[in-house]
């Protein structure tokens, strides 16, 4: 069945579903809602899993992995994979996070990944993440619009235009009240947030929790062609994958079809060194019990990965039109020309010369256009989790995404087409053998 809803519907989902997505837990908990809606099964770890077709998921901590196994899969029925990942640059609170100074109350963070720290300032933001308590009980809360970095006024800096340089400790403490702070608690506001019965504050042992800004995303240009939002790294791929995965489970997954996979890890932004990030065991963890489960011998589940595939999606560059300088002269993607094919030679992106043929085909007959990225040479890329899984099971990958202005922004910007074309490939994928 192929791809069936529209550019608009898709971006309205996307939307509403990084909304739903503060966090990286929140990200997991709701693609896994809205798999359960689907008809999925959610399995647990320390469980036994039963074998045959089915529809199924897992979440560990900010982590899902979700896959469909089809009719007549066997030992040796490879895993055609989508990689993305659920966390995004923000600030993470710290241990003793009620503090302030001067009759204000400010939050104590830390800075998680490489944000782009100016365009921070001056917005509404929220703390949004998990609480676990004493007795190891976890709870999602979401404050809403709570804090805010101000920004200092141009009156009191009138070089600020020439060169603004923010301090990370001393300048990135937001604020979110007046008062003293030794008559407030950060985390009581914080278990009063959690939907139902707050639990007691006193009980918390322990929390991950992070910044979210809390502007709606938001469709505009002279014809709408562009979509503002937090999180469109890397939410816009989490989503395309989860969009694709429950289109391709609805259609029936055909006889001798891969095994379908989600991978939506935790902890990229930070070096993906974790139990829920692309460097740890929770893909290899999920694909072996697959395996076992179709009854694979060690040799076939070798032959299984052998065959199997994987889309790392990650957000990539848009060429930006007041620094072109800073891109590859021959390479300039730009927003609604299609997703992007992903290339370094250093393996930065794990895309080869195979991989890039089997993205061009699968574009090719999903009727989606599509615009390669490479770096300026003066220039290193970042990376992802494709290099990290490639090594780290043999899998050959390809690196993919949709291109982006503004990247690690608190608000970044994509063209409202190139969500729902990668979507509507990796559906074909999911089907697909290489």
């Amino acid at each position: 069945m192929p791809f069936e809803s529209s550019a608009t519907e898709h971006i309205q989902d996307l939307g509403a579903y990084v909304s739903a997505s503060p966090s990286s837990f929140h990200a997991a908990h709701e693609a896994g809602r809205r798999l359960e809606d689907a008809g999925f099964t959610r399995l647990d770890e320390q469980e036994p899993w039963e074998g045959g077709p089915g529809r199924f998921f897992i979440i560990r901590d900010g982590a899902l992995i979700a896959w469909v196994v089809p009719e007549g899969a066997g030992p040796t029925t490879g895993f055609n994979i989508l990689g993305a990942h659920t966390d995004s640059p923000s600030f993470k609170l710290k241990p003793k996070p009620t503090t302030g100074s001067h009759g204000w109350l400010q939050a104590g963070v830390e800075v998680y990944g490489g944000p782009l720290l100016n365009s921070w300032l001056d917005r509404e933001l929220q703390l949004a993440g998990r609480l676990v308590m004493l007795d190891g009980t976890e709870h999602l809360t979401a404050t809403g619009p709570l804090l805010r970095f101000p920004q200092l006024a141009i009156h009191l800096d009138r070089a600020v235009n020439e060169g603004l340089t923010l301090d990370k400790q001393r300048h990135m403490n937001p604020v979110w009240g007046l008062g003293n702070p030794a008559d407030f608690d950060l985390l009581a506001v914080l278990a009063s947030s959690v939907p139902g019965k707050a639990p007691d504050p006193a009980r918390i042992g322990g929390y991950d929790v992070v910044i979210a800004d809390t502007q709606a995303p938001a469709v505009f240009g002279g014809k709408g062609e562009f979509l503002a939002s937090g999180r469109l790294d890397n939410l816009s791929s989490t989503h395309a994958g989860l969009a694709a995965l429950v289109a391709h489970a609805s259609g029936g997954a055909a006889p001798g079809a891969p095994v379908a996979v989600l991978a939506a890890f935790d902890h990229e932004e930070i070096g993906s060194n974790s139990r829920s990030g692309a460097c740890g065991p929770i893909l290899e963890d999920v694909l072996v019990r697959v395996s076992d489960s179709l009854g694979a011998s060690v040799s076939q589940r070798r032959q299984a990965m052998a065959s199997s595939f994987c889309l790392s999606a990650d957000a990539g560059h848009a060429v930006h039109p007041n620094y072109p300088e800073r891109h590859d002269p021959a390479n300039l993607p730009v927003l609604n020309g299609g997703p992007l094919l992903k290339i370094n030679a250093n393996q930065r992106y794990a895309t080869d010369a195979f991989g890039a043929a089997f993205w061009a085909r699968l574009c090719s007959e999903s009727g989606v256009p599509y615009q390669e990225f490479v770096s300026n040479n003066a220039i290193p890329c970042g990376s992802t989790i494709g290099p990290l899984t490639a090594t780290r099971l043999g899998i050959r990958t390809v690196d993919v995404g949709v291109p982006l202005l503004s990247m690690h922004s608190a608000r970044e910007l994509c063209g409202v087409q190139d969500p729902h074309r990668l979507a509507t490939v990796t559906e074909l994928f999911f089907r697909t053998a290489a």
